[in-house]
C-alpha cells in the first residue's frame, strides 16, 4: 500500500475511534495480531485498544482528537495529536474535576496488508494531570 493510503488508515482510526467512539472500527482495521503499546494498563491486542477508547470516552465528555501532523515512511505512519475533552468520569482513579482538558500526543502505527499491526503511543499525561489538579 503507497504511504497516502496508509496515512488514510490511521485518519479514519483517530476519526472513528477515539472521536466518535466507533469500537467496530478496531476489528475492521486492526489485524487480528495487533499489539499496543501504551502506557496505560490494558488488555493486549483489539480488546486493549477498546479499553482505551472506552475508558478515555468514559472519562472525557465530548472527547475529540484532532491530527495535527502525519508523516508517512513504508510501513509506518507517525500522528501527532490533540485531544480536548471535559474530565467528566474516573480516570486513572482519578474522579471527574469538570475541568476542561487538553492534551497532546503521537502515535506510530505500523501497517501491513491494509491493517494496523501495531501502536506504539505517547502521551503528555504529566500535563493531563497537571490540568486535572494533581501535583
Amino acid at each position: 500500500m503507497s504511504t497516502e493510503e496508509n496515512k488514510a488508515i490511521v485518519r479514519r482510526f483517530f476519526e472513528e475511534g477515539p472521536s466518535k467512539g466507533n469500537l467496530n472500527i478496531a476489528n475492521e482495521l486492526l489485524s487480528s495480531n495487533f499489539t499496543l503499546h501504551v502506557p496505560l494498563p490494558v488488555s493486549p491486542g483489539i480488546n486493549g485498544i477498546k479499553e482505551v477508547i472506552t475508558s478515555c470516552r468514559a472519562a472525557f465528555e465530548h472527547l475529540n482528537v484532532t491530527i495535527e501532523d502525519m508523516i508517512a515512511e513504508g510501513d509506518n505512519v507517525t500522528a501527532r495529536f490533540t485531544a480536548h475533552g471535559i474530565h467528566k468520569g474516573d480516570f486513572m482513579g482519578l474522579p471527574a474535576t469538570e475541568k476542561t482538558i487538553t492534551m497532546t500526543g503521537i502515535e506510530i502505527f505500523r501497517i501491513k496488508d491494509g491493517k494496523i499491526v501495531e501502536l506504539w503511543g505517547e502521551a503528555n499525561l504529566l500535563g493531563l494531570m497537571q490540568q486535572l489538579g494533581i501535583k
